[in-house]
């Protein structure tokens, strides 16, 4: 039996949700929920815990042979990720692949992460391939000069923002509760779920009540997560959420001209290391070691252009209503903390989009202006414009769906977490949502991939548009206005105050 599984199972003959298993380990959700999915292993000092915590070792399964190395965060571990992201930049290192795959099979070890090195030091300083057709530069000035156009401000309608602000904050809150629950998840599993839970199309929230103990015990995935409505009394803390309220506290402290490593510090001193992933955890880590941004998102990062950046810009598509320039420029100031090229873009644009949904009425016209932000060479721009065709074009919404599975391998971690599979998802939602807030979302989690940070996106966008009147009681009610975080010294908000705040921060342009 495999960790995930000896895990999961334990945790379920303990009768232990995954939050109540969280809070006896001392680690996050999150983390439990990525050890039962098998995208991420304990360190020997959690499975100590978890051993302590769950009795694994009256499971009646062997206990589980753990290397001193956490896999999860070994730079050797995540060797042919690495490749992958090289190969997707264009870096001329075809002659390195069977390096890569050689080093990638050897036991993980120091030996292994000595030669890890050794490629790190190979692959950083290797050129773009000749015929590479993209022109992805990494410093704002060169983006802004890689640009089709600067982008379009305009003056939002000050009736009309204290609504739009109001469902910016509940459309993502929602949009995030809605995913939460399959983050990790994978689509063969998923839409049988759905469709048992009559679900399908997704159309409302899954319920604990919904599911029975057949499909929980059948289904690898871990269903009973804690994550469900009819358990909750308020939204839950996720790192989606947690970044709004993290940002909006920056903005107090650092004000509207806060440098890159005022965000570092920020990272350092505001939360816990286990409350960032992937990208963020390799920043937060090469922080403690020295690094200051921007080597903080390229040092021996295989994760930088993934999700992590994206779901981060919202707060600063808040504060910059119909100024699509600002909201990216604050974006891209938080995004080099972690992060490259095209996971960078990824949280440029959200901004910008975010931003110009403020003052469009038409979600097309909005996902279009807002790419006035990034570089028109770029893989982003492109991957933006195929959606945006297709849309055009007339293709069927289900096609465009399949299109991005096509595309993507979701059981991939790569292409799973990566920024352009699940913004293409995100774009598509809105485009064949109509408009409508739960279509909207339901489309998003029900697509697969990094479900609750897609959903969130999404409904951010969306609320943001149309305000806070298009969000329908059946999404916000269950959340009684309050949402937790892990910042520190913030805890529980209530989530109308700290709209009211972004309103200040406003006004502080």
């Amino acid at each position: 039996m495999t960790i995930d599984r000896i895990i999961r199972s334990a945790r379920i003959n303990a009768g232990l949700t995954v939050k109540a298993a969280a809070e006896k380990c001392g680690v996050a959700e999150q983390l439990i929920k990525a050890w039962e999915c098998g995208v991420a292993e304990p360190t020997n000092e959690q499975l100590a815990a978890l051993r302590d915590v769950l009795d694994m070792g009256g499971c009646g399964v062997p206990q589980p042979d753990i290397p001193e190395i956490d896999s999860g965060e070994s730079y050797s571990a995540q060797l042919m990720t690495e490749y992958k992201q090289c190969m997707d930049e264009g870096l001329d290192i075809t002659e390195y692949e069977e390096l890569f795959k050689a080093a990638a099979r050897l036991p993980m070890n120091e030996a292994r992460e000595r030669i890890a090195d050794t490629i790190y030091s190979a692959v950083a300083s290797a050129t773009v391939r000749s015929d590479y057709e993209y022109c992805e530069p990494e410093r704002l000035c060169d983006i802004k000069r890689c640009r089709e156009k600067a982008p379009v401000k305009k003056t939002p309608d000050p009736a009309a923002l204290e609504s739009k602000i109001i469902g910016a904050w509940y459309g993502r809150i929602c949009g995030c509760l809605l995913g939460k629950a399959f983050e990790g998840i994978r689509t063969e599993e998923l839409i049988p779920v759905l469709k048992a839970t009559g679900n399908y199309p997704m159309h409302r929230y899954v319920l604990r009540g919904d599911l029975t103990d057949e499909m929980i015990e059948k289904t690898q995935f871990c269903l009973d997560n804690g994550s469900h409505i009819d358990e909750l009394d308020h939204a839950p803390s996720d790192d989606d959420t947690n970044y709004m309220v993290l940002y909006q506290e920056l903005i107090a402290k650092y004000g509207r001209g806060f440098t890159s490593r005022d965000v570092m510090n920020f990272w350092l001193s505001r939360q816990a290391r286990y409350a960032y992933f992937t990208a963020e955890r390799v920043a937060f880590d090469n922080a403690v070691k020295g690094f200051a941004p921007p080597d903080t998102g390229r040092y021996k990062n295989p994760y930088r252009e993934w999700i992590g950046a994206q779901i981060r810009a919202d707060y600063f598509g808040y504060i910059n209503p119909g100024d699509p320039e600002a909201a990216a420029d604050m974006a891209y100031r938080d995004a080099v903390v972690s992060h490259v090229k095209n996971g960078v873009y990824g949280e440029m644009y959200f901004a910008a989009l975010i931003a110009a949904a403020a003052v469009e009425s038409d979600m097309r016209e909005a996902i279009i202006s807002a790419l006035a932000t990034i570089p028109q060479k770029s893989r982003f721009y492109a991957n933006v414009m195929q959606i945006v065709r297709q849309f055009d074009g007339g293709v069927a919404e289900e096609e465009c769906f399949a299109g991005i599975h096509e595309r993507w391998d979701e059981h991939d971690g790569h292409g799973w977490c990566h920024v352009l599979s699940n913004a293409q998802i995100v774009i598509a939602s809105l485009l064949y949502g109509g408009g409508d807030y739960g279509k909207t979302i339901c489309r998003a989690v029900q697509t697969g991939f990094d479900t609750d940070c897609n959903a969130a996106t999404a409904g951010s966008v969306l609320g943001m548009m149309n305000g806070i009147g298009s969000i329908g009681d059946e999404w916000t009610a269950p959340i009684n206005g309050r949402l937790d975080t892990q910042i520190f010294g913030v805890g529980t908000v209530n989530i109308d105050d700290r709209a009211a705040l972004t309103l200040e921060h406003i006004k502080m342009a």
